[in-house]
């Protein structure tokens, strides 16, 4: 259900969104605000019934259960928002994992491949099926879902941190494929935000530690990311195209 203080408008009126990763946290947020604002919205979760419970909330949404590691789900995704709507303007790449948290030499060529199938390969998946629907077509705007960690480093992610900074990188050169094609492509980097996953790893003691490390001294709330999407989507950022955006409370100021 739409939050009574969650700002609203019609800015994507008309417009058609997919969300990959939109059963929860961050993906469910954008989802959620993205409807908000006038988009119909297609939910792709690998867990279907997270993603039928946020569609069934939502106004013109339907949920697609589908994993971004296969690219046959994510061309199947795009179908079916041109199927239910009519087309696609919006692709909204939000799905990911962190991974474990082990040194580089530790770290097994299982957990590697699993993390970089989902945050970067997915990533490509998704974005190579809405842009071949998108050129050609009405055109469209594209955020990726990237980090903090797509621009510093840290220990003991080495997968998480490879597969963000890719992010970034397949963000900038799709920019500059598609730019003139009607279709901008950027993405957003937030630092930890509260998501229920994050509750579930960390205890509060362990989420009050992550927020000592921001300037701000607390955690990022989905919605604040969900809010960055939205105006990337929006035609009220028709000029920005290969941008990377930080929402992390200026984390990667210092």
């Amino acid at each position: 259900m739409t939050d009574p203080e969650t700002p609203s408008n019609d800015r994507l009126a008309g417009k058609v969104a997919l969300v990959t990763g939109g059963g929860s946290g961050i993906g469910e947020a954008v989802a959620r605000r993205l409807a908000d604002d006038g988009a119909a919205v297609v939910v792709m979760d690998r867990d279907g019934d997270a993603a039928a419970a946020v569609a069934g909330d939502i106004p013109r949404s339907v949920a697609f259960a589908g994993d971004v590691s296969d690219p046959t789900a994510s061309e199947m995704a795009v179908e079916r928002a041109v199927s239910e709507f009519g087309a696609l303007h919006i692709g909204a790449n939000v799905a990911g994992v962190s991974g474990p948290i082990v040194p580089t030499q530790d770290y097994s060529i299982d957990d590697w491949r699993a993390v970089l199938s989902v945050n970067l390969d997915g990533v490509f998946f998704s974005l190579r099926a809405e842009l071949r629907h998108m050129i050609g077509n009405e055109g469209g705007s594209i955020i990726n879902m990237a980090s903090i960690f797509s621009v510093v480093g840290r220990g003991s992610m080495p997968a998480y941190v490879a597969s963000k900074h890719g992010v970034l990188g397949i963000t900038r050169a799709a920019a500059i494929d598609s730019a003139k094609s009607r279709v901008r492509i950027n993405c957003v980097g937030p630092s930890t935000v509260r998501t229920p996953l994050l509750e579930t790893m960390q205890d509060e003691a362990g989420q009050a530690a992550l927020a000592a490390l921001n300037p701000t001294g607390r955690l990022a709330e989905p919605d604040e990311v969900a809010s960055v999407v939205a105006w990337l989507a929006s035609d009220e950022s028709s000029f920005v195209n290969g941008a990377y955006y930080a929402v992390d409370g200026g984390f990667t100021a210092r």
